[in-house]
């Protein structure tokens, strides 16, 4: 029996990878050439599909891109059928002494040729992918490693803090990082924070949206970016969470800093407004911004002596 395809609330027939959300909006999840997931949302199902083309387009790209530059004036020279295991593994040796790739790039690589070998075994022009598991071989025999992330250790915390408040270039990003250290708030979650979502009194933190900066490409090339504001994945992202006493304080703080600097929110993103956290030009934070201040802050802290 077949299975019965998912649909929408509007019986529309769902592709693989979307999903309508409880909010009635639409998401799309998909996989790039590094294997990494990613996400795109729209409020209706054809703006989805416009995003879902633009993916497309980007992936497509991607893979030209691995193949012209890496794979066709070299591996691509050979015919299909006469390719072993060790000219696979002698291409991504060279890759890796001779060019210098780095991991990342040989991954990128691996997944357009991979995807080749196996439409070759399918079409019966070979029996076995000779691709599989060779570049797991190469980066154990070059030692590549996988970049282990680490959280900050309470004293780096306090470190990270103190320069904060004693820097005065940087004292008005004190508060958002408190705020997230001591709350454990994602990113978007924090940058979509609004006055009406915490209660000073109770000391409580209600989180009920995120804030999303979404890229897009118009049909002429152009890119450019917008915010939306999307209710959480799933339903234990939305939650209250406590205040600890200087998580309370920062955001004391950074009532004072908007107050003294005479910033008032003039940002509105899918109906929400009167934002906490704001640029110089009353319009919300988000990811990117906090990403170039935190290098600069980070680079400044290490030149600093304690």
């Amino acid at each position: 029996m077949a299975k019965e395809r998912r649909k929408d609330n509007k019986r529309a027939v769902l592709r693989t990878g979307e999903l309508q959300r409880s909010n009635g909006t639409y998401s799309y999840n998909w996989y790039d050439i590094n294997g990494k997931r990613h996400f795109v949302y729209g409020k209706t199902l054809e703006e989805l599909r416009i995003k879902e083309l633009d993916v497309t387009k980007k992936t497509v790209n991607g893979y030209k891109y691995s193949y012209e530059m890496y794979v066709r004036n070299s591996l691509g020279k050979k015919k299909i059928d006469v390719i072993k295991k060790t000219d696979v593994r002698r291409f991504y040796n060279t890759l890796a002494d001779e060019r210098g790739l780095a991991a990342t790039t040989l991954e990128s690589v691996q997944s357009v040729i991979h995807q080749l070998f196996d439409m070759a075994i399918d079409d019966g022009y070979i029996a076995v992918n000779p691709s599989s598991n060779v570049l797991k071989e190469i980066k154990k025999a070059h030692s590549y490693k996988t970049e282990q992330k680490h959280g900050l250790t309470i004293s780096e915390q306090n470190l990270f803090l103190s320069f904060l408040k004693k820097r005065a270039v940087y004292r008005h990003w004190y508060p958002i990082f408190a705020i997230m250290i001591g709350s454990g708030l994602r990113v978007g979650e924090i940058t979509g924070l609004r006055w009406c979502d915490i209660d000073m009194d109770e000391g409580v933190i209600d989180v009920n949206h995120n804030l999303v900066c979404v890229s897009h490409r118009d049909p002429g090339g152009k890119s450019y970016s917008y915010l939306e504001c999307h209710s959480p994945k799933t339903k234990a992202s939305i939650r209250k969470v406590p205040m600890m006493g200087f998580v309370k304080e920062a955001f004391e703080m950074q009532r004072e800093y908007l107050e003294d600097a005479g910033l008032k929110c003039n940002a509105q993103v899918d109906g929400y407004t009167d934002f906490i956290f704001l640029n110089k030009d009353g319009n919300t934070l988000h990811q990117g911004t906090l990403n170039k201040a935190l290098k600069r802050i980070i680079r400044d802290c290490n030149d600093t002596e304690f």
